[in-house]
């Protein structure tokens, strides 16, 4: 059977979470693969509304298996905290596994993030401050503390040590913090170890004999394709090692890339983002940015404002040319269209469908920050409904002009809109397939 990854195909926030919530009744494998708790789900079921910032959304369903691979990096008492309010709320974790080879948040971390956000001024990224990049860096520079360290005492102990010796010399001669105490976190990852003890296991191994036997695995992405490294905004993307692309989702759980045979694009039916960086198509002001941003035209609960943060998000029209791009980038077979409901009110809604850089009409994303700050958005318009679309469970119950808006999405993008979101709980959604395929009737 198929490996499907489910990716974000924006700057995140586009509702990742609530698509893998509905399906990963059709998968037996949920596992994320990429990013840390700098980047979040809101999910909303029976059980209630749930933000997730480590543990995969398919956790909601008891008898399927939930795996943080080995490209997460993870903040111990943040994934703990996590699995205890789940738990408390009445829905089992039993069936989640943690990837003895991910990379462990450590307390010089958040102090090295936001220090450096402070020294680079006006060139900061505008992070989260969780730790995420810094525990990326230490990844890529050979010097990070994995799970599995955290398993074996004298090991962690030994590695703890002089991995200290030296991030303190950083943490006071370069960015003027106090040292950290060797003790305090010595016993207290050991004590982290102990309680992710039961949880952890060879995820790599697990899920490539999943794979083998035909089981149907589902991909969790993490932020959104337009924050890759590589591919992404640059300076302003993750630091995330995968990538926040489809491709890095074979590298992030272990698994060869021709397993991967499908692809979920999830687009905001908009646009959003979370911290600095170029918008061409940003609304900064007037009535269109106040309905967005609070929410007011959708269901309850669609206010933008950060899970991870609560920083309020910067809104904007959906952005042709960006999502194209990403399309394209990441092998997109079908899409998820979220938040359709949030448009409702509007009179009219604009599609960016092409820039104006130097007199020149473009269609792809500029290479230079420089460029991609002097971008005119090209505008078509198109007419609103005005009308609520909450209760719509089929494709005729949407008004025409809905109908219409949904169409025009498709043809930016070239691939078929098999989802389309019309509110925050699992059963608010028109599905025509199912992420393998499949016709839902």
């Amino acid at each position: 059977m198929p490996v499907v990854v489910i990716i974000g195909g924006q700057w995140g926030d586009e509702g990742k979470g609530r698509v893998v919530d509905f399906h990963s009744q059709y998968c037996s494998v949920i596992a994320r693969y990429s990013a840390g708790n700098n980047a979040g789900h809101t999910i909303i079921n029976e059980h209630g509304k749930f933000g997730l910032h480590l543990v995969p959304a398919g956790i909601f369903r008891a008898d399927k298996a939930c795996l943080i691979g080995n490209g997460v990096v993870l903040d111990p008492a943040k994934l703990l905290e996590e699995i205890a309010m789940l738990t408390e709320r009445g829905v089992s974790t039993a069936r989640l596994m943690i990837s003895q080879h991910a990379h462990v948040i450590m307390p010089w971390h958040p102090i090295i993030d936001r220090a450096e956000e402070r020294l680079k001024g006006e060139l900061a990224i505008g992070t989260t401050g969780t730790g995420t990049g810094p525990a990326f860096h230490d990844k890529v520079g050979r010097v990070g503390i994995r799970v599995a360290d955290l398993m074996d005492r004298e090991h962690f102990e030994w590695k703890l040590r002089n991995t200290l010796e030296y991030k303190n010399r950083v943490l006071t001669g370069l960015y003027g913090e106090e040292p950290l105490e060797f003790e305090p976190i010595r016993r207290q990852y050991l004590e982290y170890g102990e309680k992710m003890r039961p949880y952890v296991a060879d995820t790599i191994a697990y899920v490539q004999d999943a794979d083998e036997r035909g089981e149907m695995i589902l991909l969790e992405g993490a932020q959104g394709s337009l924050l890759d490294l590589d591919t992404g905004t640059y300076p302003y993307v993750t630091s995330s090692v995968p990538a926040s692309v489809a491709a890095g989702g074979a590298i992030g759980i272990g698994l060869g890339p021709t397993s991967i045979q499908r692809v979920v694009g999830v687009y905001k039916s908009y646009q959003t983002r979370v911290g600095n960086g170029p918008m061409p198509t940003e609304i900064t002001s007037g009535f269109e940015m106040e309905m967005l941003r609070e929410g007011l035209g959708g269901a309850a609960g669609t206010a933008e404002y950060g899970v991870t943060t609560g920083r309020a998000r910067r809104v904007g029209w959906f952005d042709g040319v960006l999502a194209r791009y990403t399309a394209r980038l990441n092998g997109v077979t079908s899409v998820a269209l979220t938040r359709l409901d949030s448009l409702s009110a509007l009179d009219s809604i604009k599609v960016c469908v092409a820039y104006e850089l130097d007199g020149e009409r473009v269609h792809t994303l500029p290479p230079t920050l420089a460029d991609m700050s002097r971008v005119t958005p090209i505008f078509e318009e198109l007419p609103g409904w005005n009308q609520d679309v909450t209760e719509a469970r089929h494709l005729g119950d949407l008004p025409t002009q809905a109908r219409q808006y949904v169409r025009r999405i498709e043809q930016i993008l070239g691939v078929p809109v098999d989802m389309i979101s019309v509110g925050p709980e699992r059963h608010q959604a028109i599905v025509t397939r199912d992420v393998f395929g499949a016709v839902i009737p």
